[in-house]
């Protein structure tokens, strides 16, 4: 082949090949800008949707940690007998079954939204079986009365899982 066609052949091409690259990247830039616009418009649609799913997670949790902190919780549930322990494993099931009922609501809030409450819900079992274990405690009436004293002396581990629940709804404006 001769070099003058081969030159010929190189200038033609060249053009061609730059071209094609520069139109390739400006293609290539051009959509995926518009798939991140897509994926943000179904993130905005999403939000709106979810948004008060979300809020009433929030509010179920509230409802629960108000529910098992123990002033509400032993005005709300009497004793069934004069056993502490019947009295005690009663309680305690009633906040298994309240933390039971409202476990699907962990998917809305944060995972340490959700550890809090969780830890609240442990702590306030604690508290009973410690005072369950207690030499003074002799009946189920006088369980209640050690417990709800206890509540009125020190903040309960609801309250402080209950702050940042309200804390948390509130940063999502």
């Amino acid at each position: 082949m001769d070099s003058s066609k081969i030159i010929e052949l190189a200038s033609f091409t060249l053009p061609a090949i730059v071209t094609g690259l520069v139109a390739y990247y400006l293609f290539k830039s051009y959509f995926k800008d518009q798939q991140n616009t897509r994926r943000w418009l179904i993130q905005k649609d999403n939000r709106k949707d979810i948004l008060p799913l979300r809020l009433q997670a929030y509010e179920r949790m509230a409802l629960f940690l108000e529910r098992i902190s123990l002033s509400n919780l032993l005005i709300r549930i009497s004793p069934i007998s004069n056993d502490k322990n019947d009295y005690a494993n009663f309680v305690i099931a009633q906040i298994d079954q309240e933390f039971e009922h409202n476990i699907a609501q962990q998917i809305y809030v944060s995972d340490e939204c959700w550890s809090l409450i969780a830890t609240a819900k442990n702590a306030t079992i604690q508290i009973i079986r410690k005072a369950v274990l207690n030499d003074e405690t002799k009946n189920a009436d006088q369980l209640r009365e050690i417990l709800l004293s206890s509540s009125l002396e020190k903040q309960s581990p609801s309250s402080a899982a209950l702050a940042y629940v309200k804390n948390e709804v509130s940063q999502m404006w």
